[in-house]
């Protein structure tokens, strides 16, 4: 079942003098529990259309659906409790409060979403469980690794209940044993919560677990794949 649909999204800026055109067209389907990764040279796109998906930028042109709500038809404040509840975010720079604890990181959406202090306790304390941090819940992110602070980072957007988590460059800072104990959490998350997973990378690691690689080049995707299906044909 389709999830999230582009259509005709192309996205055109101003560069001083010069407009660029940072996305052509772009058609794309990504269906419900995908484990996906946009790939690509730096400049092709990648983030820009990121940024679209996810409402934190508006095409020039073009429709973005999650399921039947038309996001580029969303006032601003209609957009932001849209996100607030429908999609997740995982940033290359984790975006943690450092004042706040890893516990009480995960729960700041859910307090903006107004649930229970009991709720978000007991969903925060789950997912940290889940991506094996929940001995060390009560650290600040000053206290915690670059690895640790990325999986607050993912616990924090899977409890807050998202269809669709958008992850940019989430394993760039990462050494390759936090980056695959990452890809692992987010892996069989996926699988257990059927929660749509769309990632923007330059990473090899990521495209090994990416069950779908769609290639953007030039702000135009040139190749939509799925390796592990061709593997096992």
């Amino acid at each position: 079942m389709a999830l999230l649909t582009l259509e005709g999204i192309s996205k055109r800026y101003r560069q001083g003098e010069v407009e660029v055109q940072a996305l052509h067209a772009i058609d794309l389907t990504v269906a419900e529990g995908e484990f996906a990764a946009l790939v690509g040279p730096s400049g092709s796109g990648k983030t820009t259309l990121l940024n679209i998906i996810g409402g934190l930028d508006a095409p020039s042109s073009g429709q973005v659906r999650l399921d039947a709500t038309e996001l580029t038809a969303l006032s601003e404040a209609a957009l932001s409790d849209f996100r607030l509840f429908q999609l997740g975010f995982v940033f290359q720079a984790y975006n943690l409060v450092p004042v706040l604890s890893a516990l009480e990181n995960v729960e700041l959406v859910m307090v903006l979403q107004g649930r229970s202090d009991h709720e978000r306790r007991a969903r925060a304390e789950h997912y940290l469980e889940l991506v094996g941090l929940k001995a060390l819940m009560h650290r600040r992110p000053a206290a915690l690794s670059g690895g640790q602070q990325q999986r607050v980072a993912v616990a924090r957007a899977l409890a807050a209940g998202p269809r669709l988590v958008l992850a940019d460059e989430p394993t760039a800072n990462l050494d390759s044993e936090n980056a695959e104990a990452l890809l692992d959490s987010m892996y069989h998350l996926a699988r257990e919560e059927r929660i749509t997973f769309l990632f923007s990378t330059h990473d090899p690691r990521v495209m090994a677990r990416a069950e779908r690689i769609i290639t953007l080049r030039d702000g135009q995707i040139v190749s939509d794949q799925r390796p592990h299906a061709a593997a096992t044909a």
